[in-house]
């Protein structure tokens, strides 16, 4: 609908299958919608973890959903990580395609929706990091740790505020003739693509340096070049912040149409530092000291309550990004083929767009609540006698501090 091909002028079929699938948006949409059902589905377990954890009778039952959480929180980043360069790939070939689109969707009628969805994409990123700094609580030795906690924080905040500015205001037509032109003269020199994509490469830094915390907090590594591989990795992210940052900067200086081009050495240089970082921190952590077992279910209850708040906002971004998307065609049920002239087809404004997706979220949720509710009504718990029969009171459900 958004961008078809495989027809003609008039929407003949050209007899080509392969042509009419393969859109200009084929690939992009393909790999942004994969993410997307990953991170869907990740919620709904995510959900039921809390249900099950805020709902649990004993120790044991509590421990095992906080456990079940944590991995599919596990799963569920590992699609969201890729998922901003996934969009940036999408967005960039809606321009490629038909430039008006693009700046319908992110530069007129569809660009204050960007702003919230940007916001609901920093309030994930801010909700995964205080979490997993509240999951530190199940690790004996993690406190130690707690004082980098502000920094992290601090850098995060810094960056949601960039990645959080317009590039113009919400105006009437008398402002904007007021004003001299669409752009405001402040406003207007800042929220540029380049420092966007710079602004959420740096949270997605900052977060993947908190899961190297995370992974250190019980442990005291005893391999003999620690030192020289903590400066290896302080190197590493010192090193590709600064390029993040300096291709951002340099962003300005750029037009347009070449600036969106920097996405992808931002893109490479966050992929580099997250993996060559983690690759670095698991060889390091190779026969290192464990201070105690994890010691699941020990998280403190607003830990839970902002994991369930993730559920959420994961369904309320992927709502409103679907409304983008699909509203990029305006007037067309295809686009450029087929227009709507019905008489009551029209573009929903901002505000009614933010009440229908929010309407949805909600419905979605409460259907899925009280599918759990029912589904529990009745259910024996989810340990065996045998747990509650052993000596000792286990408190973890995988067998190893490593799993």
């Amino acid at each position: 609908m958004m961008a078809p091909a495989g027809v003609d002028a008039q929407g003949r079929f050209l007899g080509n299958v392969w042509h009419l699938l393969h859109s200009a948006f084929w690939n992009p949409l393909n790999v942004h919608r994969f993410l997307a059902d990953i991170m869907s589905g990740g919620a709904v377990v995510l959900a039921y973890a809390c249900y099950r954890f805020f709902t649990a009778k004993t120790n044991e039952e509590r421990a095992y959903f906080d456990w079940v959480g944590y991995v599919f929180l596990f799963v569920t980043v590992c699609a969201l990580l890729p998922m901003p360069i996934a969009g940036y790939w999408l967005m960039r070939s809606v321009f490629v395609f038909r430039q008006t689109m693009g700046v319908t969707m992110m530069g007129g009628l569809l660009t204050w929706l960007f702003v919230i969805q940007a916001m609901l994409i920093g309030v994930l990123f801010l909700g995964i990091n205080y979490y997993m700094w509240q999951g530190m609580a199940r690790l004996k030795g993690a406190e130690r740790y707690q004082p980098y906690y502000q920094f992290v924080l601090g850098g995060l905040t810094l960056a949601l505020f960039i990645w959080l500015t317009p590039h113009t205001l919400m105006m009437s037509g008398s402002e904007v003739k007021a004003m001299g032109g669409a752009q405001h003269p402040v406003i207007g020199n800042y929220g540029v693509m380049s420092a966007k994509n710079g602004a959420i490469n740096v949270i997605l830094l900052f977060t993947a340096l908190s899961f190297l915390y995370y992974r250190r907090a019980s442990r005291t590594m005893t391999v003999s070049w620690v030192r020289t591989g903590n400066i290896a990795i302080a190197v590493l992210f010192a090193i590709g912040m600064l390029n993040v940052i300096g291709l951002s900067v340099y962003g300005y200086y750029l037009p347009a149409k070449i600036r969106v081009g920097l996405s992808a050495p931002q893109a490479f240089t966050t992929f580099t530092v997250i993996t060559v970082s983690l690759i670095i921190n698991r060889i390091m952590l190779t026969r290192a000291v464990v201070h105690g077992p994890v010691q699941w279910g020990k998280i403190p209850f607003r830990g839970m309550v902002v994991l369930f708040g993730l559920s959420a906002a994961f369904t309320w971004v992927m709502g409103l990004m679907g409304f983008i998307r699909s509203s990029g065609r305006l007037s067309w049920h295809v686009s450029e083929l087929m227009a709507d002239v019905s008489p009551w087809a029209f573009t929903p404004d901002l505000a009614f767009a933010a009440k229908m997706v929010t309407l949805n979220m909600v419905v979605f949720w409460g259907a899925v609540l009280a599918l759990f509710w029912m589904c529990q009504r009745g259910q024996q718990p989810v340990m065996g006698e045998e747990f509650h029969n052993a000596e000792a009171p286990i408190l973890s459900p995988v067998p190893s501090q490593e799993t």
